[in-house]
């Protein structure tokens, strides 16, 4: 895995700056560092760089359950709003 991840705390909730790269097969470990920390998280995808579909329809569910992403590219928007209007 190819990915960094900074914890900071802003406006009194977690923001979890993702940077560089992340793959499917990446996931178990990824969802292991995010799940310490808790509930009304956000994920600031500013400096996220690559994924993949299987990381794509992850982050898709993350915001289904009230993770919000911030800054997220849009070639991920896009590809999110794809993957929505697929189900």
């Amino acid at each position: 895995m190819t990915l960094r991840i900074e914890q900071k705390s802003q406006q009194g909730r977690v923001v979890l700056r993702l940077i560089g790269q992340i793959h499917f097969e990446d996931l178990g470990d990824f969802k292991a560092q995010t799940l310490a920390a808790g509930p009304g998280m956000a994920f600031d995808l500013d400096e996220l760089t690559l994924v993949d579909a299987g990381v794509v329809r992850y982050l898709s569910e993350c915001e289904d359950r009230g993770v919000d992403l911030l800054n997220c590219p849009p070639y991920i928007r896009e590809w999110i709003k794809r993957e929505k209007n697929r189900q």
